[in-house]
């Protein structure tokens, strides 16, 4: 019985932030809002592993546009964030780059 509770424990579907990121107050979207940047990694009963990049208005990451990441690119790590009036570009310690247009991530999508 202890075993089938630890293994169930290990397997239960979860989710953790692996990063996170905010737009500076000096980039004023048309929404006017704050926007966070985040990246997601879920864990699903059957074991599998997915990574999301999601950025919008919720800083806990419920919501927002969400991007498939391979998880190479999640793991090795986020060399920087910047963020412009017309979006946010991410770049990966592996010389990766992922641009998410503004108009993606505004009003609440």
């Amino acid at each position: 019985m202890v075993t089938v509770v630890a293994v169930t424990a290990l397997w239960w579907p979860r989710t953790e932030v692996t990063y996170r990121n905010t737009a500076p107050s000096a980039v004023v979207y048309a929404d006017k809002s704050e926007h966070f940047l985040g990246i997601v990694h879920k864990h699903t009963l059957s074991g599998r592993h997915e990574y999301l990049l999601v950025v919008g208005r919720d800083p806990g990451f419920s919501y927002g546009h969400l991007v498939h990441i391979d998880p190479v690119l999640a793991t090795e790590g986020i060399e920087s964030t910047t963020w412009t009036e017309s979006g946010v570009r991410l770049r990966f310690r592996t010389g990766h780059e992922l641009f998410v247009p503004a108009r993606s991530f505004l009003f609440g999508r």
